[in-house]
């Protein structure tokens, strides 16, 4: 099955595929960061994601997932091909709503970019709010309408 999103709708069309398996969710992603521990009080102070301490290294965990965390000229193998801090654009989804989503973020002196607006996330319309954290990846936290909080 394929997904599009159009204009706020989500059509799903059947397409043949060869591929026998399928993916369920995204389970960690690693970002390179400049200084960690910098990193790790922005994540859990402003986004309230859990400090992990895994095989001696930091991460970030929230919901199901995990964000690993490289330092810049100490990471892992195997790795992406281009490493740099600043390359992020990701969405994270809350129950919370957008305006105590900026008020948090105001309290925690963050500067806003852009929000609250509509944009369409992985399965509808979402209302996103829009910050950078402190490598200045894009950071969008975004809320579906009909959940409530």
């Amino acid at each position: 099955m394929t997904t599009s999103v159009q204009d706020g709708s989500v059509a799903t069309f059947a397409r043949r595929s060869v591929i026998n398996f399928k993916i369920e969710r995204v389970d960690h992603f690693v970002i390179t960061v400049a200084d960690i521990n910098k990193s790790v009080d922005f994540y859990h102070r402003v986004l309230g994601m859990e400090i992990a301490i895994i095989k001696g290294r930091k991460a970030l965990t929230f919901g199901l997932s995990k964000i690993g965390l490289h330092e810049r000229g100490k990471e892992l193998d195997p790795k992406a091909s281009c490493l740099t801090p600043v390359a992020v654009d990701v969405c994270f989804i809350t129950n919370t709503k957008p305006n105590h989503v900026m008020e948090h973020l105001k309290n925690c002196n963050v500067t806003i970019m852009e929000g609250p607006v509509e944009r369409n996330g992985a399965i509808g319309p979402i209302t996103s709010v829009y910050f950078r954290d402190p490598d200045d990846n894009l950071i969008e936290v975004s809320n579906y309408p009909d959940i409530k909080s």
